[in-house]
């Protein structure tokens, strides 16, 4: 697959647009999405299902603007929202879309459910009785019949960070699977509920399929005990977690030197990684005769976008060097909360200068703000660009006001043009919600 950012005659480019036009443009900091990346790869992900009747439904809360739901709706995806704001979103960028949306989350209001029966959603993931109590009120009180799966919990360990795993027993998501039995029956007797599938998220940043078809094989088992118990269960959701390689130094060969059991996804060019993690879903669900829902975000827009900053001042305090950009953690917060991984890259290219250990920070009021820490790059000058790779999810997502600053604005790039697909907020902005 082509790579999205790649330096043409010395400038970083996404498709075939110059990131230093984009910032000279629309300033910094500044997100940047390749449109034909994100198409690509959704169109790489369905086909790597296409075994089973499936939907792949887009999980919003990795990136939810506007113009790219659109774009991945006109593409045929469905979509996973976790709340009413999502809903709204969806809705707004493409409303047929609705009939594909499937609503997960533990905490749904009696609001949010109001205006997902409203909409005539495909189904909810169901994370408790209590929750499942009051959607049976809400249908009944709107005449609205409500098509659910309960969302298992199958103690299955994800083998990621600890904030993104989402499969194990002391964790918040999910039924534990051995009271879904006496759930459903439950479920079965409400007039206005439509006992329909069976749900499970294992977590995110996954990089072996073991964890997937350890998931997988329970849920299986459980489709069958339903089924012996009489309930019509036609979706499987295997939900999403399928990581991305964010440290880009394994090439798709490394994998033809390993077990095929022991094998990591991120060893893998994604169109194997695609077919490694469907093989893992698919393989117990082959005889059941269901309707599988997918839920990736992460893979589908991660390495499609890149946050572009500009050098405000490269100082030392003793033998520490620090790079401080005008972009921070209230931009891109993955480094400070998760200590994660991403590749920071001069958006012009730099010649015969010898990479030196920097902390790259941002200009926060926290010495949490950072990007990186002790990392080679070659020496920056005041004012120069830099890229921070793998940001199109979990990015401007999860972006924020804190110290009252901007957030970034958005573009979308196919091939050689470019589009605004949001502009930088202003001060009045942002203060005209608050009163004295």
């Amino acid at each position: 697959m082509p790579i999205p950012f790649t330096y043409r005659s010395g400038e970083l480019c996404c498709d075939r647009v110059p990131l230093a036009k984009l910032a000279e443009r629309h300033g910094t900091p500044l997100y940047v999405y390749s449109g034909s990346e994100i198409a690509q790869r959704f169109q790489v992900f369905d086909r790597a299902f296409r075994a089973l009747p499936h939907t792949v439904c887009y999980s919003v809360k990795a990136n939810s603007n506007l113009s790219l739901l659109r774009m991945l709706a006109r593409l045929g995806a469905g979509f996973d929202v976790v709340s009413g704001g999502e809903l709204e979103r969806v809705l707004r960028a493409h409303k047929p879309a609705a009939k594909k949306i499937v609503f997960s989350g533990v905490g749904k209001t009696a609001g949010e459910m109001d205006s997902a029966l409203r909409s005539a959603i495909l189904i909810f993931n169901v994370e408790s009785e209590s929750e499942l109590e009051l959607l049976a009120e809400r249908a009944s009180r709107l005449k609205k019949r409500a098509r659910i799966a309960l969302r298992v919990n199958p103690d299955v360990s994800a083998e990621t960070h600890p904030y993104i795993s989402t499969g194990l027993r002391e964790h918040k998501f999910g039924i534990p699977i051995d009271e879904a039995t006496r759930i459903y029956s439950g479920a079965a007797k409400h007039r206005w509920l439509e006992v329909a599938g069976v749900s499970v998220h294992i977590g995110s940043q996954i990089t072996s399929p073991a964890p997937f078809r350890a998931a997988m094989d329970r849920v299986a088992l459980l489709v069958r005990q339903l089924r012996s118990s009489g309930h019509s269960i036609r979706y499987v959701d295997a939900g999403g977690g399928l990581g991305i390689n964010y440290h880009h130094d394994a090439g798709a060969g490394a994998a033809k030197q390993r077990d095929a059991k022991a094998i990591h996804l991120e060893d893998l060019d994604f169109p194997a990684r695609a077919r490694a993690y469907a093989d893992a879903v698919i393989t117990p669900l082959r005889k059941l005769n269901v309707h599988l829902l997918l839920e990736p975000g992460r893979s589908l827009v991660g390495p499609a976008g890149a946050l572009v900053a500009r050098v405000l001042y490269v100082k030392r305090n003793g033998k520490k060097r620090f790079v401080v950009l005008d972009a921070a953690m209230n931009d891109l917060i993955r480094p400070s909360l998760y200590g994660a991984y991403h590749e920071i890259v001069p958006v012009r290219a730099a010649k015969g200068s010898t990479p030196a250990p920097f902390d790259v920070v941002g200009p926060i009021c926290e010495t949490g703000d950072f990007f990186a820490r002790d990392r080679e790059l070659p020496p920056p000058s005041e004012g120069d660009l830099l890229a921070v790779l793998d940001a199109g999810a979990y990015g401007m997502s999860i972006s924020s006001n804190y110290n009252t600053r901007l957030r970034a604005a958005e573009v979308l790039v196919k091939g050689s043009s470019a589009k605004l697909i949001r502009r930088r907020e202003t001060y009045a902005e942002i203060l005209r919600v608050e009163e004295i």
